[in-house]
């Protein structure tokens, strides 16, 4: 038995040197690696400790200590345990983190601006119960309605919506979500799940949307497909209940890139050529560890030839050079503008996908321009996709999001309600101007 207490020492080993090794390393294909030994070394620390800690007493209660290379094996083990205990802490600093984010974005008042109704909604301690299950998240008195169609696409073309029994008769506050995936992956029922049941439990309606893949598609029609996504919410929301004028957005990763461009280029004729006069503004918008810059101009990455090789062949079809206004049409951080919605960006420390430097660039400039706040939280310690599943930083990061949500819901109860048709509106200021699409691309 010593070799296998030999081999889960090897395991700890390898996923403490993954965990602590430097983001922003010159390399390829090692991220996804990175990536999946990390994930449960950071977000599953909790579990992974005592489960190791059972193993070894397991093997060591049968003899794994009778050699030498057992022994050994015990010493890696003890002295690597520290780590996973140092990453179930950190996990402990993003309720503060988080917080903190709010108040210098919204101010040190801005809970007494979400209506006592509201407030009464908001949950207030994060217990044990509520992440103790990792990947348990159906709630009681929420539905799920699957596979509806916005477009003639097929499956890539469907939304599932998440909404409470009860729906009130005013109809309720949406938040459409983009799933990530690298854009040539991923699925409208994997992702953002704790999310979304929870604020479905708390009066939200959720919507989680497929769109087209890439290689097959080249972008922009992963947006158009969300832009049509979010016509059909302003069309036929209120069948469902959900109150079409307030329609917040979010997504991680790929789905976090396509979350900031939903909310920085609403109404731009070119990315909605099905719904032309429909209204594509959203009212507030939550990127979880997107990308923002495809150029990479601000030294976020130390490969970007690699980054830029990739979204050349599989996602934009073209490269930055033959066609560099498709690349800033890509890229969120060229359509700030002062009438950027509010915006809560989140991004972990730890990510091995795309670098925490993406969301310090994005923040820095979106909070130079825009005209609304800008709530930034940089989560110590957190990976890439840390909110898949149910986590104590999962669960803080949810509370914080449903805070942000309820307080531009607030701030805009009192104005006018917004209108479906836009007719011929003009663009804002600082956005891209129209690329040379790749036509064959774009049916």
């Amino acid at each position: 038995m010593d070799w296998l207490l030999a081999l889960l020492a090897l395991i700890n080993l390898v996923a403490m040197a993954v965990v602590y090794l430097p983001r922003d390393a010159a390399h390829r294909s090692i991220p996804w690696a990175v990536f999946g030994i990390s994930l449960i070394a950071t977000e599953l620390a909790w579990v992974w400790l005592p489960l190791q800690a059972l193993l070894a007493m397991v093997l060591i209660s049968v003899g794994a200590l009778d050699s030498g290379l057992g022994a050994l094996a015990l010493l890696v083990l003890l002295a690597t345990w520290p780590g996973l205990g140092w990453n179930i802490w950190l996990s402990t600093k993003a309720e503060a983190a988080i917080e903190d984010g709010l108040v210098e974005g919204l101010g040190p008042n801005y809970r007494s601006q979400i209506p006592p109704q509201a407030q009464a909604r908001l949950r207030h301690a994060v217990r044990f119960s509520d992440w103790c299950k990792p990947l348990s998240f159906a709630r009681p008195g929420v539905e799920v309605i699957r596979h509806i169609p916005y477009g003639p696409a097929g499956i890539r073309q469907q939304l599932d919506i998440y909404r409470p029994v009860n729906l009130p008769a005013d109809g309720c506050p949406v938040l459409l979500q983009i799933h990530g995936g690298g854009w040539v992956m991923g699925d409208k029922g994997g992702q953002a799940l704790p999310l979304m049941y929870h604020l479905a439990s708390k009066g939200w309606i959720c919507v989680a949307v497929n769109y087209r893949l890439s290689p097959s598609v080249g972008f922009p029609t992963h947006l158009h497909d969300c832009k049509s996504a979010l016509c059909w919410i302003r069309k036929h929301g209120r069948e469902y209940g959900m109150n079409p004028d307030f329609v917040a957005v979010t997504g991680g990763s790929a789905g976090g890139h396509l979350t900031a461009l939903m909310g920085l280029t609403a109404n731009l004729p070119e990315l909605q050529p099905d719904h032309p006069n429909i209204d594509t503004s959203v009212q507030a918008v939550v990127p979880f560890y997107g990308v923002y810059d495809f150029l990479t101009r601000h030294q976020q990455s130390k490969n970007p030839s690699g980054y830029q090789e990739f979204l050349t062949d599989r996602v934009l079809h073209q490269s930055a050079t033959s066609n560099p206004d498709l690349w800033r049409l890509a890229s969120p951080i060229d359509h700030i503008s002062p009438a950027a919605p509010p915006f809560m960006i989140l991004h972990g420390t730890l990510d091995s996908l795309v670098s925490v430097k993406e969301a310090r660039v994005f923040r820095e400039q979106l909070q130079a321009v825009s005209g609304n706040p800008v709530v930034y939280a940089e989560l110590e310690g957190a990976e890439h996709a840390w909110e898949l599943f149910h986590s104590l930083r999962t669960e803080h990061s949810i509370d914080g999001v449903h805070r942000f949500l309820e307080w531009v819901l607030a701030g805009r109860a009192a104005k006018p309600q917004t209108t479906t048709e836009t007719g011929n509106r003009g663009t804002s200021t600082g956005r891209a101007p129209s690329p040379t699409l790749p036509s064959q691309r774009l049916s």
